[in-house]
């Protein structure tokens, strides 16, 4: 199996994200609502692939703040990359991404959908070990099923990440 598609859980990755987001810094800290960690590795005990998912929370009149504030970090915008609501950023410089973990970075409005999808998948999670556990189980067996092929790997836990992410919702909105 390949172990950098997807591991175990790391105690490290909290730490990961407190390390990205101090590496963000003050004035982008200051510039939005809030930073969350989202996706698998910000839920205890959960197999991820070893990436820190991060959404800087903004209202839309700060945009084009952000995305300053970001390119002076030395990132750039990639586009939403098909998810609505959701900007994409990625550092531009090698030496400074080897520096940290790997991480995405994502921007998206305060009541964006994308936003409200990501908290309520990842809050169900950390509230629901069965479902948590399923998705695990699934992560590893494709991780050993597809090894090297990352897309494949993504297309076969689409069908349950979306079922998650409804039953997430309409927990969240009742």
């Amino acid at each position: 199996m390949n172990v950098t598609l997807v591991e175990k859980y790391n105690p490290e990755w909290p730490k990961w994200f407190q390390e990205i987001k101090a590496f963000l810094g003050e004035k982008i800290a200051k510039a939005c609502i809030h930073i969350e960690h989202v996706g698998s590795t910000s839920i205890l005990g959960m197999i991820a692939k070893p990436i820190i998912d991060i959404i800087i929370v903004i209202e839309p009149e700060r945009w084009e703040e952000i995305k300053s504030l970001l390119e002076e970090r030395g990132y750039y915008h990639e586009g939403d990359k098909g998810i609505k609501e959701r900007e994409a950023f990625d550092l531009s410089d090698e030496t400074v991404k080897q520096s940290l973990p790997a991480h995405h970075l994502y921007v998206c409005l305060r009541h964006s959908q994308a936003l409200k999808e990501q908290t309520a998948f990842r809050e169900y999670l950390k509230k629901n070990q069965a479902d948590a556990k399923r998705l695990s189980a699934l992560k590893w067996s494709l991780a050993e099923k597809f090894n090297n092929d990352r897309q494949l790997y993504i297309d076969g836990k689409d069908a349950m990440v979306k079922e998650i992410t409804e039953k997430a919702l309409k927990q969240t909105n009742s």
